[in-house]
């Protein structure tokens, strides 16, 4: 598995599992105990293409440490692999502010100057710490200013002055809107021709990563996303209901990418998205 891991193989690491259902996916896989979540994220590159699949896994501990005391997380932030921070940044499971021998990710993404993983962590609307000025292990401000990282220490103090006014400022800088809208559509497409219940009552499936996506939207835009897929927030319909009005709803889950994509060039100032 660890091969497959290694290669980015997502379908061949699948076909292992099912091939071993009673393997140990948190087991140490060497000395240093690493684990195969925490391998793309020491190695990078198309390894990373695998975290999807290992986050999935009913038996993966996210926050599952090494021999080191680090996260995947962790690891991911220090070494600036940013596909793999992103992917763990959408699992509320994973403990992102989880310190190793004291030190944070966040600090530890500073001070190696990780600007692409910093961006994308404030994009996310997760918790940030940026520790205690002059704590050597957990100021991320201090550390990169220390270490002579200056994009990183200037975006976190524009970030701690005005968190939400920055974090519209880099959404719109990486795109993150239009991911935003894309992935609502095709969620919204799914739900809409039935492939797909959407039950408000976990953090891993496709269907609470609607929930997700919405909750971060303006009220408004909210009701329009929820009306097309014909449900309150508590429980969408599944196939046998939605089949009825799937093609008024089909045409219109279009209103709903469009309204996203447009709002993001409009004034945000003082809403959370």
């Amino acid at each position: 598995m660890l091969a497959a891991v290694e290669e980015g193989n997502a379908k061949r690491l699948a076909e292992l599992i099912r091939e071993d259902p009673g393997f140990n996916v948190n087991m140490g896989q060497d000395e240093d105990g690493t684990t195969l979540l925490h391998r793309p994220c020491f190695e990078g590159g198309r390894s990373s293409a695998v975290i999807p699949l290992l986050l999935a896994h009913p038996d993966i501990d996210v926050n599952v440490k090494d021999k080191y005391k680090r996260t995947p997380f962790y690891v991911a932030c220090a070494n600036g692999f940013t596909s793999c921070v992103r992917e763990m940044l959408k699992d509320s499971r994973v403990k992102v502010n989880e310190p190793a021998a004291g030190f944070t990710p966040l600090r530890q993404a500073a001070v190696s100057g990780r600007l692409d993983v910093i961006k994308w962590w404030i994009a996310s609307s997760r918790e940030i710490v940026l520790g205690e000025p002059g704590n050597f292990k957990t100021d991320a401000i201090g550390g990169a200013k220390m270490y002579s990282k200056a994009e990183a220490s200037t975006l976190l103090e524009r970030f701690k002055e005005n968190p939400l006014e920055t974090r519209q400022a880099v959404r719109v800088e990486l795109g993150w809107y239009d991911e935003l809208a894309a992935e609502m559509f095709a969620l919204e497409v799914f739900v809409s021709d039935g492939l797909l219940q959407i039950k408000d009552t976990t953090t891993t499936t496709p269907a609470a990563r609607f929930f997700s996506i919405a909750r971060r939207l303006p009220l408004e835009i909210q009701m329009v996303c929820f009306r097309q897929v014909g449900s309150t927030k508590e429980i969408i319909p599944g196939k046998a209901n939605i089949e009825k009005e799937k093609k008024n709803k089909t045409k219109n889950v279009f209103l709903c990418t469009m309204i996203i994509i447009t709002h993001k060039n409009h004034e945000t100032k003082g809403r959370e998205w």
